[in-house]
């Protein structure tokens, strides 16, 4: 057997080396956060030192192995392409074992690389990490009091009739529970863990130094980027009156939309590490009193009883984050399968629930703006105008693969956006991404602005609810059409402008958006064409299932009656005979 093909213990040599770096992050954060109320003594120092301590060794594990596993292999080989395939996974494994131990910071990092669904995020890690989305052990409730009396007050247990000490879900950086206000309304409380402000602070310390270690153990696969992405994103979530805005901001975006909802803040019991909002009936609370297993917005079989269309909820979601990116400009980052519920009411039969706005972008005018007209461009495959907008947001050579990463076909294809691409296509499309260096996607995504990065994460999270309801990633392709050009026909805020400049540029748009709106019906015409085709050969194939069935038991018939005609004859003439 390979080398490689055993799995990889890590050198004990090492074990000391990486304490040491451990030590000498601890130190690090230690010494450039004097003013921390914690000492080398206290328990959170000596926790977060053996935090960074089990990374670090993780990391150096993953990074000797694929030094070990790769040496002496030759690239794009059949046996090459097998090895970094295992090593991927069983070092997506490690990290895995790694957020599940170190749990809050980590947990939340492993579910932002697992939405990353891009290049330079294999998909063995996407796939291994995703297993974290909406999973935590509980803290203590005895830890949960101590919060909720420091956030609402020494008497907060007057604020409610009743609170249940067990919470129905645990996430990464905090809890939630039930519980029911002196006025009889449902609530749920949102507490967040204790201590892990400090501890968020020792783990992106942890984080920095690590990508910053990896760059040097291999200088073609640069991390930063996603270090510094993911620390922006989860500052701003442990900040409750932050999301609680977001909240408010979003259902205003969506006031019009019944089939988006959201739950009501309530503001004279929140506070920056606890956040009260109305209690949703969603789903999960009706799989409790039907007795059924807990569901989410990916549980077919509780869609099933309930008669809701997969496909709808499917329709609804990427209608939801499409007029998020191209209309409001303002985007839910998170919309993992904890974070939608699905509640059988409303007047198609079924609303969404959004929850958790913890991680909330607002993208910049210009951007949304651009990335309007990348749609349109998109749409019409317009490879000039592509280029042009890949150079406005900054990502020069790299602009040919923007039609990969969003409707996964080339920027030379002339097929229309809603028919699949052929096998010719995606051979070439194969091809043209392995000549691509390690050190080519790190520049890509380095030259990405943040707004971007968000909406790239978003997509990857949809991409993913869609596959899980078992509907088609066309869905998704029509509804960003059809919402981009929606996204450009809004008027543009400029007090400064003419109003011959602002006639002009209405007309000029209108004429924009009847073009697009001829060609996306026409889209939409293929679509359901397609459709009935796929009906009209799935009714036609199961008539020859019948068709056939029906053939063999006639064929089968027909040998019976012939045999036993026969048996009879030959057994009359025996009768004659004797």
């Amino acid at each position: 057997m390979s080398p490689w093909r055993q799995m990889f213990k890590f050198p004990r040599k090492y074990l000391i080396a990486v304490a040491g770096f451990g030590g000498a992050t601890a130190v690090m954060f230690q010494t450039r956060n004097p003013s921390s109320p914690n000492s080398p003594t206290d328990f959170p120092f000596i926790n977060g030192l053996v935090r960074s301590s089990r990374a670090l060794f993780t990391i150096t594990s993953n990074a000797v192995d694929y030094t070990y596993s790769l040496h002496g292999l030759t690239q794009n080989t059949e046996d090459y392409l097998w090895a970094v395939t295992e090593v991927h996974l069983r070092s997506a494994k490690r990290i895995l074992r790694l957020c599940e131990a170190n749990k809050g910071v980590y947990v939340k990092a492993g579910q932002f690389a697992a939405a990353m669904r891009v290049k330079q995020v294999p998909k063995e890690y996407s796939s291994t990490l995703s297993s974290l989305q909406d999973q935590a052990v509980p803290c203590p409730f005895e830890s949960i009091k101590e919060v909720l009396s420091n956030s609402l007050g020494p008497n907060s247990s007057e604020i409610f009739l009743s609170f249940d000490e067990q919470p129905f879900a645990a996430a990464s950086v905090a809890q939630v529970h039930h519980a029911v206000l002196r006025d009889n309304k449902e609530v749920v409380v949102k507490v967040q863990y204790p201590g892990l402000e400090y501890q968020m602070k020792f783990d992106l310390a942890t984080m920095s130094f690590i990508s910053k270690f990896a760059s040097w153990f291999f200088p073609e696969c640069r991390f930063e980027w996603l270090v510094s992405e993911f620390k922006k994103s989860i500052t701003f979530e442990l900040d409750f009156i932050e999301e609680a805005k977001n909240l408010e901001q979003m259902s205003e975006n969506f006031k019009s939309n019944s089939m988006i909802r959201f739950p009501q803040v309530y503001w004279g019991f929140t506070t920056r590490n606890v956040l009260t909002m109305e209690f949703c009936k969603g789903f999960k609370k009706w799989a409790i009193n039907k007795k059924l297993s807990s569901s989410q917005v990916d549980d077919l079989n509780l869609m099933k009883q309930t008669g809701i269309s997969p496909s709808k909820v499917s329709k609804a979601l990427a209608d939801a984050v499409s007029e998020m990116i191209f209309v409001h400009g303002f985007l839910h980052g998170d919309l993992h399968p904890g974070n939608v519920l699905v509640c059988p009411d409303g007047r198609n039969g079924f609303s969404l629930v959004l929850l958790d706005f913890g991680i909330c972008k607002k993208l910049d005018e210009a951007f949304r703006l651009n990335f309007c007209q990348l749609w349109e461009a998109l749409i019409l495959n317009d490879s000039n105008k592509i280029q042009q907008l890949g150079d406005n947001f900054g990502i020069g050579k790299y602009s040919r693969y923007l039609p990969v990463i969003f409707t996964g076909r080339t920027i030379e294809s002339k097929s229309a956006l809603s028919r699949g691409m052929s096998v010719e296509k995606k051979q070439s499309l194969n091809k043209d991404l392995k000549s691509l260096r390690i050190e080519d996607i790190s520049s890509f995504f380095e030259s990405l602005p943040n707004e971007f990065l968000t909406v790239l994460r978003a997509d990857g999270l949809l991409r993913s609810l869609i596959i899980k309801l078992g509907a088609s990633q066309r869905q998704r392709l029509l509804s960003y059409a059809k919402y981009a050009l929606h996204g450009l026909s809004l008027k543009p805020n400029s007090g400064s402008e003419s109003a011959i400049g602002a006639v002009y540029f209405r007309f000029q748009i209108g004429i924009r958006y009847i073009h697009m709106r001829l060609l996306f019906a026409m889209l939409e015409l293929m679509s359901w064409m397609g459709n009935i085709q796929q009906a009209s050969a799935e009714r036609f194939n199961r008539f020859l299932s019948s068709a056939r069935y029906a053939l063999t038991l006639t064929r089968r018939g027909l040998h019976i009656c012939c045999a036993h005609a026969f048996t009879w004859e030959f057994a009359s003439k025996i009768v004659l005979f004797i």
